[in-house]
C-alpha cells in the first residue's frame, strides 16, 4: 500500500530548518504530490493486487470452501480473470482505493515522518543525557545506534499504521470483497454465479445493511497486525538500504571515484532509490504474507458468512 518513493518525495519537498535559504513549499503540495502518485501507482498495479486476493482466497465450487486455489500462479490470476469477467473484474474496489486509500496514504506518510521524528528526537534527547549526566547541551545530539534506529523505524511504522488502519480497514473489507467475487459475463445467462457486488458504494451499503457499520471494522485488528508489522519492516528496511547506499558512494568518493550526485538523506540517485524501494519491499512482503493471507481470509469469510 506504501511505496517509499512517495515518503523520499515527500521528504525531499520538506525544506531542511538549518537552511534560511529555502522557501517554505506549502504543505499542499506534498499532499496532492503524495495523492498523485498513488493513483497513478495504483492505475498500474491495481490487477497484480486482484491477482494477489484471489490466489490467497480460498476457492469455493457451489458454495463449499477448498484449499486449493483454482489458479496457478500470478499470470494465470489475471489471464484467467481477464477472459472469464472482463477487464472489471482486475478492477475490482479500485473506487473504494481511490475515494478512501489516497487520502489513507497521505495520513500514513504525514504519520511516519511525524512519529519518525519525534521518537528520534526523543532518544536523541536520552542519548545525551546518558553521555553528560544532565539535559544541558544538545547542540550536537549523538546519533543512533544500529539497534535504536532499528526500534525507531519500527515503532513509527505501527504507530503510522495504528492510526491510518481507521482509513485502510473499510478501504480493505470492501477491496477484497469485491477482488474475489466471481463476476458473470452478460452472455452467460447459464452460469450459476451471481455478483454480489456491483460497486464499491454498494458493498459499502450492503455490508453496513448487513453487518452494520461496526462490520467494516471487525477486521482493524487483524489488518493491524498484517501491515503494522509490513509497515515497520518496509521503512526499516528501507532506512537501513538507503544508508548502506549513502556509505557505499561515500566510499567510492573518497577512493577516487567521481560521482556527480549529493550523497545527503532524500538526495540518493534514482537507480539507489529504486533498489532500495524494490528491495525493501520484497523482503517485507515475503516476512509478512502469512500475516496478509490471514486477514484477507477473516474479512472475506465474514463477509460469505454474513450473506450467507
Amino acid at each position: 500500500r506504501h511505496h517509499p518513493l512517495l515518503y523520499e518525495q515527500q521528504a525531499k519537498m520538506a525544506p531542511d530548518d538549518s537552511d534560511t535559504t529555502t522557501t517554505k513549499k506549502p504543505a499542499l503540495y506534498d499532499v496532492l504530490g503524495s495523492a498523485t502518485a498513488g493513483i497513478f501507482s495504483r492505475c498500474i498495479t491495481h490487477p497484480l493486487d486482484t491477482a494477489k486476493a484471489r490466489l490467497q482466497a480460498p476457492a469455493s465450487s457451489h458454495g463449499v470452501q477448498s484449499s486449493t486455489s483454482p489458479y496457478r500462479g500470478t499470470l494465470d490470476a489475471i489471464l484467467r480473470t481477464y477472459r472469464c469477467e472482463g477487464i472489471r473484474a482486475l478492477y475490482g474496489g479500485f473506487g473504494a482505493v481511490i475515494v478512501g486509500g489516497t487520502p489513507g496514504t497521505v495520513v500514513y506518510l504525514s504519520g511516519y515522518a511525524f512519529f519518525r521524528d519525534s521518537i528520534s528526537s526523543q532518544v536523541q534527547n536520552w542519548n545525551q543525557s546518558r553521555a553528560d549526566g544532565s539535559n544541558g547541551d544538545t547542540t550536537t545530539k549523538p546519533v543512533l545506534t544500529s539497534g535504536q534506529e532499528f526500534l525507531v523505524h519500527f515503532a513509527s511504522g505501527m504507530l503510522a499504521e495504528a492510526v491510518t488502519c481507521i482509513i485502510y480497514v473499510p478501504v480493505d473489507v470492501i477491496k477484497e470483497r469485491m477482488q474475489v467475487q466471481q463476476r458473470v459475463p452478460a452472455a452467460a445467462t447459464h452460469a450459476t454465479q451471481n455478483t454480489q457486488y456491483t460497486g464499491s458504494l454498494d458493498a459499502f451499503q450492503k455490508i453496513v445493511k448487513t453487518e452494520g457499520m461496526t462490520g467494516i471494522y471487525r477486521g482493524y485488528g487483524a489488518t493491524l497486525a498484517s501491515f503494522g508489522p509490513f509497515s515497520a519492516l518496509y521503512f526499516m528496511f528501507y532506512e537501513r538500504c538507503k544508508a548502506w547506499s549513502r556509505e557505499r558512494l561515500l566510499s567510492q568518493s573518497r577512493d577516487g571515484i567521481q560521482i556527480n550526485t549529493p550523497v545527503d538523506d532524500g538526495d540518493l540517485p534514482l537507480a539507489y532509490l529504486v533498489g532500495c524501494s524494490a528491495g525493501a519491499g520484497a523482503l517485507a512482503s515475503w516476512l509478512t504474507s502469512p500475516l496478509d493471507m490471514a486477514k484477507l481470509r477473516l474479512q472475506v469469510q465474514r463477509g460469505r458468512a454474513a450473506t450467507a
